[in-house]
């Protein structure tokens, strides 16, 4: 097969679209994600105020972006320091899918939201957390 420049473009720009599309459908809806976030008891232990002091778990605002376990102020487990993980939108839906699989040995007792799109819904919202 002979090299063919326009067949090369054609398929760098349907993969972009493709992976551009898959990823808008990855996306939660931030604000169902924030009404999640206050009745699935999430607000009973974590703040998402800037500054806020949290009365059971660390502090949500600025969470994207942060590494786990790593907010001054807050005494994490062992196995939430050693995760190695970055918060990230995907990285927080799957945590909040199934706290103890993701990172076992963790604090935090919730059993974790079992639909999936209700984790990515309350995901997008702490991305919205800056």
């Amino acid at each position: 097969m002979a090299w063919c420049p326009k067949t090369f473009r054609a398929i760098v720009v349907a993969s972009f679209v493709s992976l551009s599309t898959s990823s808008a459908f990855a996306s939660g809806d931030a604000a169902n994600g924030a009404t999640l976030f206050k009745s699935n008891i999430c607000s009973a232990c974590h703040s998402t105020a800037k500054g806020g002091v949290s009365p059971i778990g660390p502090n949500l605002f600025g969470v994207v972006g942060r590494k786990a376990g790593s907010l001054a102020g807050y005494s994490y487990s062992p196995a939430m320091k050693a995760s190695g993980m970055t918060w990230d939108e995907s990285a927080l839906a799957k945590y909040v899918t199934s706290p103890s699989t993701v990172v076992p040995g963790n604090k935090m007792v919730f059993a974790g939201i079992k639909k999936q799109q209700d984790a990515e819904d309350v995901a997008a919202y702490l991305t919205t957390l800056k």
